[in-house]
């Protein structure tokens, strides 16, 4: 049965796109229990991040437009309003983008390392609602066990950059001396630790934590230093940050423009810089029509990491031969499947051919023949039923003239080349 990857990603669509099409968390047991319905579809993993939304599935058939049709109805899309976004890949192509994106090979920032955790994310949750079988299981686990190599063989993860690296980048480029700044945090997942962390190792000391529950920013609280308030209290505490970066899985914006009106006022319109690296977007765009307010979204973001770019090139073509390899690996075992009922078939006929010789023998040794003679029988007898197909193949290969069979065979048989016939 083909795999399949369908997807749409930061190379093949902007933000506004993307965003269109993301899973929200709470929406993925809903969206499992609705494709696996799909009589084409066995089995589904789901990638929804800021850069990417991809399927990949066990598919019956080879007409792809049936999944992306899926998908445009889950999300009320009209049908084919940019279907020339999406990319689809089928076996061999698609087992080497799973690869690819598991190793950050098809990131933003080259080689970065969040994506992986991500993937692995998707397959638990993916597992979970029981979407997951043995096909895709061995398919991720190979792509797992390929990225894992890439990074310990390569350099690929060397001088750690990722989208959270950009944004503090951007805010050091814009503010010099992000001591001297105080910074909003909004959301409290892997993407605003990693900032959190960046802004640690430049001495931010003045960072707040806005998250929907206050128990998981408090988690952070303690790591950075911070002070947590929920996203009800944003509009109290707006005015009194610098540098605000949000990144949350909210389907609608958290900060407005007529909010970010009312901050800077109260800021007597001190500048306040805004990186929104959600999709969906968290910050309505229309806050970039604001004066002193520099509104930045995750696609903003690629001129600083296109400079970061260069120093993994030399890994990643390092990493793309750890993949071919991985791939032509994973494209062995499952030619090895097909063997599997040939090998039971052949097993199970050798065993009734031995049982049934067996049982005669046991009746002739009951009836008082000779032991000895019996146990030739039974051997011979064996034997001969054994060998007869095989010899069979080789007298009409051999009559054929086709070297090439004929060696193949008789490596199959256990033959040496210069064993006589």
């Amino acid at each position: 049965m083909p795999l399949f990857a369908l997807g749409i990603n930061h190379q093949t669509a902007p933000v506004k796109l993307r965003e269109q099409v993301a899973f929200a968390p709470d929406s993925l047991n809903t969206a499992y229990t609705d494709l696996l319905a799909q009589p084409f579809v066995k089995e589904a993993v789901i990638i929804s991040t800021c850069n990417r939304c991809e399927i990949y599935c066990n598919f019956e058939g080879n007409d792809s437009s049936s999944l992306l049709r899926w998908l445009t109805d889950f999300h009320n899309i009209e049908p084919g309003s940019f279907d020339d976004n999406f990319y689809c890949y089928q076996d061999q192509q698609a087992i080497s983008h799973l690869f690819r994106v598991s190793c950050g090979l098809d990131s933003l920032v080259l080689g970065e390392p969040q994506i992986l955790g991500q993937i692995k994310q998707a397959f638990a949750v993916a597992s979970h609602a029981k979407a997951v079988n043995k096909s895709l299981n061995k398919w991720f686990q190979y792509a797992f066990k390929v990225a894992k190599k890439v990074r310990t063989d390569t350099q690929i993860g060397a001088n750690a950059i990722s989208v959270a690296f950009a944004a503090v980048s951007l805010a050091r480029q814009i503010f010099s001396d992000l001591k001297q700044s105080r910074v909003l945090l909004i959301g409290a997942g892997e993407t605003i630790e990693l900032v959190g962390k960046y802004l640690l190792e430049h001495e931010v000391p003045n960072i707040t934590i806005a998250n929907r529950t206050l128990a998981r920013a408090v988690e952070l609280v303690d790591k950075f230093d911070a002070k947590a308030i929920t996203l009800g209290q944003i509009p109290d505490q707006l005015s009194k940050a610098d540098i605000i970066i949000s990144s949350t899985a909210s389907q609608l914006p958290i900060i407005g423009k007529g909010m970010v009106e009312c901050a800077l006022k109260d800021r007597r319109h001190q500048p306040m810089l805004f990186i929104d690296i959600a999709v969906p977007r968290d910050i309505e765009p229309q806050v970039s029509e604001l004066n002193d307010a520099y509104l930045y979204s995750v696609d903003d973001l690629q001129g600083i990491i296109e400079e970061n770019k260069q120093a993994r090139v030399e890994a990643a073509i390092e990493a793309e031969k750890i993949i071919e390899m991985g791939v032509n690996d994973f494209i062995a075992w499952q030619e090895s499947l097909k063997a599997v009922e040939s090998i039971r078939l052949y097993r199970q006929n050798s065993e009734q051919l031995r049982d049934e010789l067996l049982q005669r023998a046991i009746a002739s040794l009951a009836n008082g023949n000779d032991t000895e003679k019996v146990l030739k029988e039974l051997a011979f007898k064996l034997t001969n039923k054994l060998i007869h197909h095989p010899s069979q193949a080789l007298t009409t290969v051999s009559q054929t003239g086709n070297e090439q069979d004929l060696t193949l065979l008789r490596l199959t048989l256990g033959l040496s080349q210069t064993d006589e016939l």
